[in-house]
């Protein structure tokens, strides 16, 4: 199953809260970190929520 490769590229200052949880929930905490997730819907509607703060990536 094919995976993606989520990238956290700004910051959390000044979030909503839901967007600072989602980061969290994916495992995100700081510029720069990078996780490994399964291309499910649910990771596509977390992703889709912080968009502005990420890039993803597939990974085979």
């Amino acid at each position: 199953m094919a995976q993606l490769r989520i990238t956290q590229k700004k910051g959390l200052i000044g979030l909503k809260q839901n967007q600072r949880d989602t980061l969290r929930s994916l495992g995100l905490k700081r510029i720069n970190d990078v996780v490994v997730k399964e291309d499910r819907p649910e990771f596509r509607g977390m992703v889709h929520t912080v968009r502005h703060l990420v890039t993803v990536e597939e990974v085979d």
